[in-house]
């Protein structure tokens, strides 16, 4: 049986131990950081003292997104971090590379990679056009792969180093494919590389682990998805956060291999149903179940 905050298997469950530890001056390369979920963990690690590389295409405002690197970073060195704004489209290696190298030339290391930027479209078969099944097939898995070989060699030289993709637990349940055969096998393609890296990468100490939320999360994704309803029925990103943070301070070589769910990790960190209230949206409303959650 899969231990509490466990999908799947993997090398040790996430226990109640290390508590008090931070990310003070380590480097975080997270991928898709301009916004939602992925600013969220940048900040909270940048609350510890943390580098955060931002590896994000978003330099310009958009007209219906909020948030660019430059902003992002802002918000980082406010709240207490070193940030390294950086323009990325991680479909193009080079881009990854470059920014790979440009963040070791800066902070000396990269000790943690977060694979957060995804794609998405929530289309069947006849409604996929290919330039996105493309898109999310280059973004979700093979920027996930691409980034993860980029930032390897860096890793294996860091005193506690970690992979988290934010990515869905696997399962052959085919509700999660008849609707979007595209989408989920793009990110069912990242949980595929915490199955195979999670292994691979042990003997060199790389935690390699996925991180997924048990609700929606009020993002401007979701917004787009379901409205004002979705989002009202949604938790804040800053769940993600401080579950991905209880996930990055453990000891890389105890805890590989799994498919966290947010909600759980922090239940298993002492965090009670009063505790997990503060991340509604609307407190004391109804929750609605994230995508790939049985």
């Amino acid at each position: 049986m899969a231990r509490p905050g466990r999908r799947g298997g993997g090398k040790g469950g996430l226990a109640c131990y290390g508590r008090g530890m931070t990310l003070q001056g380590k480097t975080l390369f997270i991928s898709g950081a301009s916004r939602g979920i992925g600013l969220a963990i940048a900040l909270r690690a940048a609350k510890d003292g943390a580098n955060v590389v931002i590896a994000a295409k978003t330099a310009e405002p958009h007209p219906k997104l909020a948030g660019t690197i430059y902003t992002a970073a802002e918000e980082i060195e406010a709240a207490g971090g070193k940030a390294l704004p950086l323009v990325v489209d991680i479909r193009h290696e080079d881009q990854i590379w470059l920014a790979v190298q440009k963040a070791v030339e800066t902070f000396g290391g990269i000790d943690i990679l977060v694979n957060n930027a995804s794609a998405i479209s929530l289309t069947g078969t006849l409604q996929t056009q290919l330039k996105k099944y493309d898109l999310m097939h280059q973004v979700n898995t093979r920027g996930t792969f691409a980034c993860s070989q980029a930032c390897i060699p860096f890793l294996a030289k860091a005193s506690n180093p970690h992979i988290l993709n934010l990515s869905p637990p696997l399962s052959m349940n085919p509700k999660w494919f008849k609707n979007h055969v595209a989408y989920t096998m793009a990110k069912y393609g990242m949980s595929m590389c915490v199955l195979g890296m999670s292994p691979e990468l042990a003997p060199k100490g790389i935690a390699v682990n996925a991180l997924w939320p048990k609700t929606t999360i009020a993002t401007a994704a979701v917004e787009m998805l379901g409205g004002d309803a979705m989002m009202g029925a949604s938790r804040k990103p800053e769940i993600m956060a401080d579950a991905a943070h209880a996930i990055l301070t453990k000891p890389s070589r105890e805890v590989t291999g799994n498919f966290f769910i947010d909600e759980d990790v922090l239940r298993a960190e002492g965090l009670t149903d009063a505790d997990l209230e503060k991340y509604s949206v609307t407190p004391g409303g109804r929750l609605l179940p994230d995508y790939f959650v049985d």
